[in-house]
């Protein structure tokens, strides 16, 4: 979905900001600046799906917005327990917001486990819309009520709509020829379509959508719509619900210009592609499917038109071995994983450390160790990117801020890899991975020119005065070395793991050679160039909050909470990790406190301590979530007044 918007940005508070009542009793309306929906339910109950419909037509209605799937590591956990509930949830506003919300305004909860779940989250006086033909006496029992929410009193604080969603949805399509069981699937649509009428999104979209999803099953196709209606209509016609809402587009909150509604992964393999085109060099990818990096697999392997080659390894040591012999034949060679998939790459790293060519290492970062925690996010690979490795083995490190800022960062991981000729780390994480939000079309004279030359002949002259060509013969500004395409006569060299010589490339065990090219590809990464960090201080702050990735969208929105409430606090966020902007030192050494929030143990502020010898203070989070920004600016404000 695109949309056409105009105008500067602005940001405001969420609040209610009018009221409409309907002429001859008709349905009151009321506006609102931003509201927070939480779709919940259990794992094949389609709430990803849910929320992703839901979340499509809100972009293309033009409102600013930020997501949070969050589901089960299993493929289906077991029905009705609370290990099984799968959630999405939707922040949408008329103007800049930066997170998924706090707090959801509104759950739509599809059976006893999806409300246990979430009802910790939910502030007093949100709105509950409860499946109540879900809440049976074993429904209940599975998740510890012994009696039932809906009738114990437990939730008069709230504005509960109970609706029996399957009943409703069954009867619905009572004239399509369709086992209960198969109508019974539809009930997602019918609170899609519910939800649609109280926020007045658009529906030509969704219904265009089901036809296309269900092409080939016609039938199928046209039951989901009519549920879906029938969600809308029972809205429009029930008394239950009296007033709908409405959220303005935020036509004040970007730049003029196309914008579509995105997610990291999505982001970060059309950044991909993007990057090969404005190279001129074929895109090669080597990958063993992992969650949550999977995505990227599945999206590049449509795009062979724009010369990308995909290939499905057997493990994650032939991806990056492949993508590394890829990257060696002349092509942009990216392998994707996560931490664990990292862990097992580490020895083929090292190999492109010491061969000196381009090749792109994806970690879309998740809970660890181990397999630890597949669906859930996690900024803890940072030491491991940096460091995890045998010998001095440098390699570049960049992570993007939102999920819309992954195309951006993955030319950039792009740039240095082509040309300081370099593996480098891009690590994402799985909150941006599966979030989304709106990202404006670039146009294609804004994209960086990343053409190469490669190596056409010799490029050194012996004393005897005979041509010869040295493939560790360095740029004087850069220090890579030359790529040369094998099969170009008279490039013909040696390759391999083993120490090379300066120069000739030839096997080298002389140790003051090994102290110089280890020297010497160190100064190579500490030479990159990346743009000075720059640091939003209005007030002249004496305290400064700086975070990395993901932390981003939580750390702006706490910062502009501090803000409001009249506290003086600057906020710095790094993308480049390896090396470090050259003026960060500087920077640090204006404040008397320094704050590093991080979704680890501190892995950036045990970096910043050790370089810049800073007394940093950590604030730490590992649950395998985002941190919320209500939360996060009572610590930034605790920090600060310490």
């Amino acid at each position: 979905m695109t949309s056409q918007v105009s105008s500067p940005a602005e940001q405001t508070d969420g609040t209610v900001v009018g009221e409409q009542r309907k002429p001859g009793g008709a349905k009151d309306v009321r506006r609102l600046d931003r509201v927070i929906i939480r779709f919940a339910g259990d794992s094949g109950d389609g709430m990803q799906l849910t929320g992703d419909r839901f979340t499509s037509e809100t972009a293309s209605f033009g409102n600013d917005l930020s997501t949070l799937p969050n589901f089960p590591a299993e493929i289906r956990a077991p029905a009705g327990t609370l290990p099984g509930v799968s959630s999405f949830q939707l922040h949408f506003a008329d103007h800049d917001i930066l997170t998924p919300g706090d707090a959801p305004n509104v759950l739509v909860a599809m059976n006893p486990a999806a409300l246990k779940a979430n009802i910790g989250d939910l502030p007093r006086g949100a709105e509950i819309i409860v499946n109540t033909d879900e809440f049976t006496k074993r429904a209940l029992q599975k998740v510890g009520y012994d009696a039932s929410p809906l009738e114990d009193g437990s939730l008069d604080g709230y504005s509960l709509h109970p609706v029996p969603l399957t009943t409703l949805t069954v009867e619905a399509l009572k004239e399509f020829d369709l086992s209960r069981k198969e109508a019974e699937r539809s009930k997602n649509m019918f609170a899609l379509g519910l939800l649609s009428w109280m926020y007045h999104r658009p529906t030509e979209g969704t219904e265009k959508f089901l036809r296309s999803k269900f092409a080939k099953k016609p039938e199928i196709a046209e039951a989901n719509i009519a549920a879906y209606r029938a969600g809308w209509n029972f809205g429009e016609t029930t008394e239950d619900f009296a007033v709908s809402y409405e959220v303005a587009p935020a036509a004040k909150a970007f730049p003029v210009g196309t914008y579509r509604n995105i997610s990291g992964n999505l982001a970060l393999a059309y950044g991909l592609v993007a990057a090969s085109q404005q190279a001129d060099l074929p895109l090669f990818l080597g990958s063993y499917p992992i969650t949550p990096a999977s995505d990227i697999l599945h999206e590049l392997s449509k795009h062979k038109n724009f010369g990308v080659r995909t290939f499905q390894a057997e493990d994650e040591i032939a991806g990056i071995g492949a993508a590394l012999g890829a990257a060696f034949g002349g092509s942009l060679a990216v392998t994707t994983t996560s931490g664990p998939g990292v862990a097992l790459k580490s020895e083929t790293i090292g190999l492109a450390v010491s061969l000196e060519l381009p090749l792109l290492v994806v970690d879309i970062q998740r809970g660890g160790p181990s397999t630890g925690l597949p669906t859930k996010t996690e900024q803890a690979d940072l030491l491991q990117a940096m460091y995890g490795r045998n010998g001095e083995a440098p390699v570049p490190v960049v992570a993007p801020m939102t999920p819309a800022d992954c195309f951006d960062a993955a030319l950039e991981a792009a740039r240095i890899a082509l040309t300081y000729r370099t593996p480098v780390f891009l690590l994402s994480d799985g909150y941006l991975a599966n979030g989304s939000e709106p990202w404006r079309i670039p146009d294609l004279d804004e994209l960086p020119d990343l053409r190469v030359q490669f190596a056409q002949g010799p490029n050194h002259t012996l004393d005897d005065g005979t041509e010869v060509f040295w493939p560790y013969k360095r740029d004087p500004q850069t220090l890579a070395r030359p790529w040369a395409v094998p099969g170009t006569p008279g490039l013909e060299h040696r390759i391999g793991g083993i120490e090379k010589q300066d120069g000739t490339g030839n096997i080298s065990y002389d140790p003051a050679n090994h102290d110089f090219m280890v020297r010497t590809r160190q100064a190579k990464i500490d030479g990159i160039e990346v743009p000075d960090i720059e640091v939003d201080d209005p007030h002249e702050a004496k305290a400064l909050v700086l975070g990395w990735g993901s932390t981003y969208g939580p750390i702006t929105a706490a910062v502009r909470r501090l803000r409001r409430a009249g506290e003086s606090i600057a906020q710095a966020h790094l993308r480049h990790l390896n090396p470090f902007p050259r003026n960060l030192g500087e920077v640090l050494g204006r404040y008397d406190k320094v704050v590093i929030p991080e979704m680890n143990l501190g892995q950036l502020a045990t970096l910043i301590r050790a370089k810049y010898l800073v007394d940093a203070h950590s604030y730490n989070q590992v649950n395998g979530m985002p941190f919320k920004a209500e939360q996060l600016a009572a610590a930034l404000k605790e920090a600060i007044n310490d």
